[in-house]
């Protein structure tokens, strides 16, 4: 007979006060549009089974069984299977935390066969079965096992939690974004948004990267990217005409621009598109 004793040991891992808002356990078989959208509090994405792809309004990750993605606040995101594919995934709104990167941003954070899936998979499908059969102590349990998986993604990431407050997107950095969304064909610099805010121009610069992961003029391109996409493959626009629509100053800046983002010209993304279209 063999006999071993372990003593707890205190740590010092402080509250995280944190609360499940909702869980979901969905299927996507190409049977719906995803839209573009956003969240006012954290998201976490983990893949059951099936691959496809999770989309930011200027980067495309590829996903598969096994990863994980956080979605902080107000990042626009959607995600979709691939054809003869279908990409089953929970997804789990949670209020009151966010979690920064390395280099302290608040990003969409891509995490590709993430270590202890089963066990990952095993806290979701338990949540969810709580959630779904609402007796006594549903709650209280959904409750901690959301922190059980919360200490377990810190733990093998390294990442750094943060009160929500901490990475809510501010008053004046939500107007800039606002403005952007509305105003990207017009002709928009640090300038502008330092009259429309007030602000000093470093510093609001700066305080949007930290809140949104981009400059104001990396977000102004990356809309400007996504409207010219649009009319590429719902228009017969020529090209010249959608650069002066989108807020390009030449038609030779924007193909370059568009190359440095897609890897191509923009009459082969026109061209690529309509290919797909046709099938």
């Amino acid at each position: 007979m063999s006999h071993r004793q372990y003593k707890i040991q205190s740590d010092e891992v402080h509250n995280l006060n944190v609360n499940l808002l909702s869980i979901s356990l969905s299927k996507d078989e190409k049977d719906w549009a995803s839209m573009l959208h956003t969240h006012p509090f954290t998201e976490l994405f983990f893949v059951v089974s099936g691959e496809g792809k999770f989309l930011l309004p200027s980067k495309t990750h590829t996903i598969q069984t096994g990863d994980l993605i956080i979605i902080p606040p107000y990042i626009e995101h959607t995600e979709q299977s691939v054809k003869g594919c279908s990409l089953e995934y929970y997804v789990i709104g949670v209020d009151g935390i966010s979690f920064l990167s390395e280099d302290n941003s608040s990003c969409v954070q891509v995490f590709h066969n993430f270590q202890n899936t089963e066990s990952i998979s095993h806290l979701l499908s338990q949540m969810l079965y709580e959630m779904r059969k609402q007796t006594y102590g549903s709650e209280q349990i959904c409750q901690n096992l959301l922190e059980i998986l919360i200490l377990r993604i810190i733990r093998s990431k390294n990442l750094l939690p943060v009160p929500l407050t901490a990475v809510h997107i501010p008053k004046e950095c939500a107007q800039i974004k606002e403005y952007l969304d509305t105003n990207y064909a017009e002709h928009i610099t640090l300038d502008t948004l330092t009259e429309l805010t007030h602000m000093n121009k470093y510093y609001m610069a700066h305080s949007f990267a930290k809140y949104t992961g981009q400059s104001p003029i990396q977000y102004l391109n990356q809309r400007r990217m996504e409207a010219a996409c649009t009319l590429l493959v719902d228009t017969d626009h020529s090209i010249s005409a959608i650069a002066s629509s989108v807020g390009f100053s030449s038609q030779s800046y924007f193909t370059q621009t568009f190359r440095k983002n897609f890897g191509m010209t923009p009459i082969k993304y026109r061209q690529n598109n309509t290919e797909k279209q046709a099938k």
